[in-house]
């Protein structure tokens, strides 16, 4: 289907952490759109009847009196759940919402088919494009000039990251060319996180490479380490590259 004629829905979450299975949903925004304009809008905070770290508080503003009295997960997701099915997810490291809502789900026993559903990661599709030199949303943001929505909370996040789609897809005609691309795994050009992010990877010693494929890192990731990793064996500079003074 041609991209001007999908219907797309842009979901982000906040949660009391970064684990999709045992932490809990604070905050969920969901936008209804296509290329054209906006169909239905859906905000909430959440009460996750469970403290909310401080270091998650930091990141979202979101504060335990900013929950209290608020829906639970449980009551609001029968109209979530409806209002994503049959549509393209879109989202910022999608999986991790997926996954979160999915979890939710399960834990109440809602019937949910979220991780079912095809789904378009921006994040996947900016280290496509590869323009950015960083790829969070907020970074994206600003090398395409999309005015700012104020402080990371998810409907400020999910107006911000539809501009930031559009703006990824334009050498795009149809979803189908989107999702035949995003089947293959991107090389990454620098790493994206630990201790050597921010580094090319044919800078990283490769005792840290070495270690780090054995890692779950998402398959991105995986591939650029294993692409670097055998880059090096073939040119037999395994022990070059990770001693430090090889040059000297």
């Amino acid at each position: 289907m041609q991209l001007s004629d999908q219907v797309f829905i842009c979901l982000d979450c906040e949660s009391t952490g970064l684990d999709p299975e045992t932490d809990r949903a604070i905050e969920v925004a969901a936008t209804l759109f296509t290329f054209k304009e906006v169909l239905q809008k859906y905000e909430t905070l959440l009460d996750p009847e469970c403290p909310i770290p401080k270091a998650s508080q930091e990141i979202h503003k979101i504060s335990q009196e900013m929950i209290a009295g608020k829906p639970k997960i449980r009551e609001i997701l029968p109209h979530l759940i409806e209002m994503i099915a049959g549509h393209i997810l879109v989202g910022h490291g999608i999986a991790f919402d997926i996954a979160l809502i999915a979890n939710e789900a399960k834990r109440f026993q809602i019937p949910c088919r979220i991780q079912s559903q095809p789904s378009i990661d921006t994040l996947r599709l900016a280290r496509l494009y590869g323009g950015s030199p960083v790829n969070s949303l907020e970074r994206l943001r600003e090398h395409f000039n999309i005015q700012s929505e104020g402080a990371h909370r998810a409907m400020s996040d999910v107006t911000v990251n539809i501009e930031v789609f559009k703006q990824l897809t334009k050498n795009f005609n149809t979803t189908e060319q989107i999702f035949k691309t995003l089947q293959k795994p991107i090389k990454l050009k620098a790493m994206p996180l630990g201790k050597h992010k921010g580094r090319r990877f044919e800078e990283i010693p490769v005792e840290y490479l070495l270690w780090a494929e054995k890692k779950d890192f998402d398959q991105d990731l995986l591939y650029s380490i294993r692409s670097e990793l055998r880059s090096r064996k073939k040119g037999n500079h395994f022990e070059q590259a990770s001693n430090p003074f090889s040059n000297l």
